[in-house]
């Protein structure tokens, strides 16, 4: 029931599960995945705000028009969307294009959180994240083996039936191409993060070996109203496998940037 497909709006060029009235909350998901994979935070926050989860190009019900090729494009397509500022909350590529939306459009974005954000990882792993992208051949379903073991192990739940679901269901294209931006980039500069004036949050699991917690240290060290939380005992799904203590820390940071 948590994972049920809901009904879609437009949201610009993309289609986007919108509810709720109040202070816009615009939530990014990861590669291969789709909105709903914020059903939770969905279902929780649109009691009290208009959440918008749009669907990733080429991910879910949103078309991939061949036109976003590159972080600055998938960017660009959330920021023509956003109508007044947005408390922008997204999850690994999704953390990348919120931070990236903060960064280039600070207009559109009153607050930022990332969630399993990566931060200039080291060589090893940019090898095996490159590695991965070239292996994709953009017409194929991709075998979605590699990502449910690195996200949840070997552990059978309702949230890795989910994923694999819509892992075997994405745009090839689509997927060869975010996976491919999310590979060549390496998070936001140093120099970006010091210039970020907007308040911004980031979050990720203790036990998190790609997004690594030093990473949101870092990150939050760097940016002036940063701030981190570490979640005990989450991985890469957090938001999936430890929703109750993902959203608490969520709304704790809402309710004080939407006043």
């Amino acid at each position: 029931m948590m994972w049920t497909t809901q009904q879609r709006s437009d949201f610009g060029q993309l289609k986007a599960i919108i509810k709720g009235e109040g202070q816009s909350i615009v939530l990014l998901h990861g590669v291969g995945l789709r909105a709903e994979a914020w059903n939770s935070q969905i279902n929780t926050f649109s009691q009290s705000y208009e959440v918008i989860a749009p669907d990733m190009p080429g991910h879910g019900a949103s078309k991939f028009d061949q036109t976003t090729l590159d972080l600055s494009s998938y960017t660009k397509k959330i920021a023509e969307a956003i109508i007044e500022p947005a408390i922008v909350i997204g999850h690994s590529m999704g953390a990348m294009i919120a931070l990236d939306l903060a960064i280039h459009h600070p207009e559109k974005v009153k607050a930022a959180v990332a969630l399993n954000a990566i931060f200039q990882r080291d060589e090893n792993a940019v090898n095996a994240v490159q590695t991965r992208a070239k292996s994709l051949d953009g017409k194929t379903i991709a075998d979605p083996t590699g990502p449910l073991t690195r996200w949840f192990a070997d552990q059978e739940s309702d949230a890795a039936v989910a994923c694999k679901e819509w892992l075997t269901n994405v745009n090839p294209a689509g997927y060869k191409n975010a996976y491919t931006v999310f590979a060549t980039e390496n998070g936001p500069s140093p120099e970006n993060l010091r210039e970020l004036e907007m308040p911004a949050l980031f979050i990720t699991g203790e036990d998190e070996p790609n997004s690594t917690p030093t990473m949101s240290e870092t990150m939050a060290a760097l940016t002036p109203k940063g701030q981190v939380m570490i979640i005990k005992d989450a991985a890469h799904m957090m938001p999936m496998t430890h929703m109750d203590e993902v959203n608490q820390a969520l709304l704790t940071f809402i309710k004080e940037e939407a006043k």
